[in-house]
């Protein structure tokens, strides 16, 4: 509500005729609240705009999330009074009132009785009888009182206003605002400002009438509309009446505002398996534009650990920088003696534009020890992770041209990894990649250049290498496109010069020059056709794709980046089996594909996709690496993907090796994702199965509702080869319109391949945040429930996101 302005006109002079008819307003015309009898007790807030969920209308029970019983609903504001909003000639609001009978003394006081209307400005308040002293300029109303504006209500059995400063203050009085779901009940209130209500002796909640989930109860509670924030001192939260916590003062956000203050705990078991954890994270809003939370976390059998994690964000992009500290580690001194047991971490990330096509990246990680990651951070996420790597990025993106030079480096945590097994880092890399066209011609060239380092003092032979590698790749291609196909031949030449140290085996200079023939063809036939009722459009896509390439001895060459890239459909196009610079392979093969779609001609959907193909080869492969990448047979395995999508709510997708000599299937790797329109219900279903790398594991996981407001989370990690749980989650939810709660249970591997078990609990209650260690870590453990948490706030107003 605007503020009054001072004083209105409503002295005896010559504007008394004026003066009294704005006053007393047209009683038989005047909007009227029908409300309590005088002597009955106030209404109350929140049951006055309380509308049930039957009782809702069709477009809004439609957002309304099935564990809600109703929301508030504000009726139409009354339209202000004609002239309401117009000072007079001394810049001062008129003040508009009406009732069923009217009593005006001359200059002194004005007497109103039976379904009072005062109006100001935008300032409402209607009540049994109403006096106002023109002299002090106070109205006092007696109740049933009630005021509404723009977005809140207060209702209250007596009440006095202030014209000349618009302080209102209600006895006995109950509130709603209504963005928030928050209502309450006070001793007294006051609303020194339109934006402004102070809360004395009161309580509060954003469960709805009558159900009291929930409350805090305190001495002072004062709102602030303006910046989205209140803050209460002495207070008690209630859970069901019965006081659980007391803080002496608390800070907490009335919209989706960010705010300073305590976030909620977490608890959880510790993975040392002698207790518990308690975190309580503290939330820092500095500024717009950057923040800070700050997490001390007390591990029984380990000690305090503290986390900061701060956020920035400038007109470039943004930058997170994380840290971790715990001092004299007991569990890890125990373990480990004669190591040190002062553990910590840190993390910065950082993505900029600066325009014009420049851009950069940071991502540098360091722990102080390998098993940092899996004794002190509580991730649900079921992998482990080999090495942190470490990069820095900057890159040109133009109409023909892209630059980057980058440094890359890592840190290791498996300490199984030999020293010839660990990546060599990147000090740097620079890659320049320019393309023309004109005409049916195109012209393009790939140029790198990197210098590889790696300690390799006690290793031998090419291993021992460190040195710099120059790789240029021109590439000349027509381009015959039409309509029902296109035929891409070219011609390209993949040069690469290193320059090289280390010593006995290693050469100091090697040149190597390899040319490509390819030849890229396909057609496209589509016909229209009707399936389930529906009009579809169904392509046959016919593909061949040949590539020679000469073989060059390259054993003389260190390893510094490639590997050879798994088979599957997608490399059937692919010119090389190998990734990197270091091996160049050599080719006399061609591809056979047929790719079929099927596409809704009524919405635009593909709801289906089939492709497979196979290699022949017209030559022996003999340029390896480390015993892999040669063969002899003259055809490939069969090479299949398919991708059904029957609703938009369900995908089923499949890729396949399978070999026509033997009829056995070397790859598979299927995949089931369902949920529903809105989420609650998640399935997600695959299956990983590899000969070449004895992989057969199944990964289930799913969020299910029992009821409205219970649902069943759970992920399993089942490795067939090994015959064990490789990972697992198991917990249930609890969800009211006003409150949630997780309790979650995991177990996962450590490094030294064993299964640990640990439990993480989690409360939110809408309006005030949420906090835990939870929910946010389940958005990567557990494919779609991201979009889950996204839409199931989205429909409950007044919840704050978590900063």
């Amino acid at each position: 509500m605007p503020q009054p302005t001072a004083r209105p006109d409503m002295t005896i002079s010559s504007r008394k005729r004026s003066t009294v008819r704005r006053l007393l307003g047209t009683i038989l015309g005047g909007t009227l609240l029908a409300a309590a009898g005088p002597g009955q007790a106030a209404p109350s807030a929140a049951q006055m705009d309380w509308v049930p969920k039957d009782k809702l209308p069709a477009d809004i029970r439609a957002t309304l999330p099935p564990y809600c019983d109703g929301t508030y609903v504000q009726p139409p504001l009354s339209p202000l009074p004609a002239g309401a909003d117009t000072p007079d000639a001394d810049g001062n609001l008129p003040v508009f009132a009406s009732g069923d009978h009217a009593r005006y003394e001359m200059n002194t006081k004005v007497w109103l009785t039976g379904n009072v209307d005062i109006r100001q400005g935008s300032f409402q308040v209607k009540g049994g009888s109403a006096v106002y002293d023109q002299k002090d300029g106070k109205v006092s109303v007696q109740g049933p009182l009630v005021s509404r504006g723009q977005g809140f209500l207060l209702t209250g059995d007596k009440g006095t206003y202030n014209v000349h400063n618009g302080h209102l203050n209600i006895q006995t009085a109950s509130f709603l605002i209504h963005a928030a779901d928050m209502r309450g009940d006070a001793e007294s209130l006051d609303r020194p400002a339109a934006d402004q209500i102070d809360i004395n002796d009161g309580s509060m909640t954003t469960c709805g009438p009558g159900h009291n989930d929930w409350s805090l109860v305190a001495s002072k509670i004062h709102l602030y509309k303006k910046e989205g924030y209140g803050t209460a001192t002495n207070v008690r939260l209630h859970v069901e009446d019965v006081p659980v916590f007391y803080f002496p003062w608390i800070s907490f956000p009335i919209d989706s505002r960010r705010k300073s203050g305590f976030l909620y705990p977490a608890f959880g078991t510790s993975n040392t398996g002698s207790g518990l954890f308690a975190a309580v994270p503290y939330y820092f809003n500095l500024a717009p534009n950057y923040d800070l939370t700050y997490t001390p976390q007390y591990i029984s059998g380990r000690g305090l650990l503290s986390e900061v994690e701060g956020r920035y964000l400038n007109r470039y992009g943004p930058s997170t920088l994380s840290l971790g500290y715990i001092n004299r580690d007991k569990y890890y001194g125990q373990q480990n003696p004669g190591k040190a047991s002062d553990r910590w971490a840190a993390s910065f990330l950082n993505n900029s534009s600066y325009g014009n096509g420049w851009s950069s990246n940071i991502d540098y990680s360091v722990v102080s020890d390998d098993n940092y990651l899996t004794d002190l951070n509580r991730t649900l996420v079921i992998n482990r992770t080999t090495y942190l790597a470490r990069q820095g990025q900057v890159a040109y993106t133009g109409q023909h041209v892209y630059f980057e030079t980058l440094v890359h480096g890592y840190q290791v945590l498996d300490p199984n990894l030999t020293p010839a097994q660990q990546p060599y880092s990147q000090l740097p890399s620079m890659l320049l990649s320019m393309d023309w066209q004109k005409g049916l011609f195109e012209f393009s060239t790939d140029n790198e250049y990197d210098y590889f380092y790696r300690d390799n003092a006690d290793l031998t032979g090419l291993a021992r290498a460190n040195g710099s590698r120059l790789r240029t790749v021109p590439k000349l291609q027509l381009n015959f496109d039409r309509v029902w196909g296109y035929v891409h031949p070219s011609v390209l030449m993949d040069y690469t010069r290193y320059q090289l140290v280390g010593g006995g085996e290693v050469p100091t200079s090697i040149n190597r020059s390899v040319p490509f023939y390819q030849l890229d063809a396909g057609l496209y036939f589509d016909r229209r056709t009707e399936l389930f009722g529906s009009p579809y459009n169904q392509t046959l896509e016919p593909r061949l794709y040949y590539v020679y390439s000469p073989a060059r001895n390259q054993d003389n060459i260190p390893v510094f980046d490639t590997t050879l890239k798994t088979f599957n459909f997608d490399e059937l196009f692919s010119r090389d089996r190998f990734s990197g610079g270091d091996r160049v392979g050599d080719n006399n093969r061609l591809t056979v594909a047929l790719t079929t779609r099927f596409n809704n001609l009524d919405t635009g959907d593909e709801r289906a996709r089939f492709s497979f193909g196979q290699v022949f080869y017209y030559g022996d492969r003999t340029v390896g690496l480390n015993g892999t990448g040669t063969g002899t047979r003259s055809d490939s395995p069969l090479a299949a993907e398919g991708l059904v999508r029957p609703t938009n709510n369900l995908d089923l997708s499949v890729s396949e090796l399978w070999d026509p000599r033997t009829g056995k299937t070397q790859q598979n790797r299927a995949m089931m994702t369902f949920h529903s329109k809105d989420y609650r219900y998640l399935l997600n279903l695959g299956r990983t199965y590899d000969t070449t790398s004895r992989v057969e594991q199944t990964d289930v996981s799913t969020v299910f509702p029992v009821t409205d407001r219970i649902s069943l989370i759970g992920r399993w990690l089942w490795d067939s080869v090994t015959n064990r749980t490789v990972g697992s989650l198991a917990g249930i939810e609890y969800t009211t319109c006003c409150w949630s709660a997780q309790f979650v249970q995991q177990g996962y591997l450590t490094g030294d391949n064993k299964l640990e078990n640990r439990l993480l609990f989690q409360v939110t209650l809408k309006g005030l945040g949420s906090g835990g260690g939870a929910g946010p870590q389940l958005d990567d453990a557990i494919y779609g429930y991201r979009e889950r948490e996204k839409l199931r706030y989205a429909n409950v107003k007044g919840t704050s996101a978590l900063p």
